[in-house]
């Protein structure tokens, strides 16, 4: 019988002692499972995931969740960038142990097993410390951090001093409201685009705005204004909004009627 290790919150623990673990997470090709890790030698390395998984929240601190499989179970196994690749390999469990152990350097793997863990197979439900392992990806420590719009996390710890102390030349943080609404009355009328759209770019970022400074650019005569007006109001929780959408959905070119429709495209 293979050895791995599941890490989740400490709320869940009652659960999985008494029903298993749900297949809750999606892996390689959108299959529903369960990511775990082989049990190796080294302390450090079976826990690596914990600090990286604690970033993201957790009621209690994480548990350890001690998994049986048998030998013959097929699961994926690869490195954590293999899987939008769809290069992560299906091999049996006790195959997956033996090549994570067989690694000089094993930190970023994942084992994803593509079903739920039944009860029988939990053989023990254990605390964590939640000092092991890394964040953000192996060797991160003393490299620049990225603060792109991809790579930051909203409302991590101190993820505003970290964007303020390293600010990212396109995604920010933005320059205050005044100063947008200043560039957006220096652009003249019409407006030269290149300089709307750069100050819609950085709106874009805000969770609301000055709806109704932005509202008269809908008649801009340059569509790639108009299109990215729609796009910086998207997701913004001022009311009117769905008005300005409205006016939108009618442009006379495709491109900008498009973009409202993805936008009100439900997930």
């Amino acid at each position: 019988m293979a050895m791995f290790v599941h890490l989740t919150s400490a709320a869940n623990a009652a659960r999985i002692r008494r029903s298993g673990i749900r297949a809750a997470s999606h892996g390689q090709g959108g299959a529903r499972g369960v990511y775990c890790f082989p049990v190796l030698a080294s302390y450090p390395l079976t826990h690596q995931w914990l600090r990286e998984l604690a970033r993201s929240g957790s009621r209690g601190g994480l548990v350890a969740v001690h998994v049986r499989l048998d030998d013959a179970q097929e699961v994926l196994a690869g490195r954590y960038g293999d899987r939008a690749r769809g290069a992560q390999a299906t091999v049996p469990a006790a195959e997956a142990v033996r090549r994570i152990a067989a690694l000089e350097d094993p930190r970023g793997w994942e084992v994803f097993v593509p079903r739920a863990i039944m009860p029988r197979e939990v053989h023990r439900v254990r605390a964590a410390p939640q000092v092991a392992g890394w964040r953000y990806l192996p060797d991160a420590h003393g490299v620049r951090p990225c603060t792109c719009f991809g790579c930051r996390v909203r409302g991590g710890y101190g993820a505003r001093r970290l964007r303020e102390r390293l600010p990212h030349p396109l995604d920010g943080p933005p320059p205050p409201a005044r100063i947008l609404l200043a560039r957006l009355a220096a652009a003249g009328d019409p407006g030269d685009p290149a300089a709307l759209r750069e100050v819609l770019h950085w709106f874009a970022l805000r969770r609301r705005g000055p709806l109704a400074r932005l509202a008269p650019l809908a008649a801009h005569p340059d569509p790639g204004v108009r299109e990215d007006l729609a796009w910086t109001v998207a997701r913004w929780s001022t009311p009117g909004v769905p008005a300005l959408l409205d006016t939108l959905a009618e442009d006379p070119d495709p491109d900008v009627r498009e973009a409202v429709e993805a936008i009100r495209e439900p997930d």
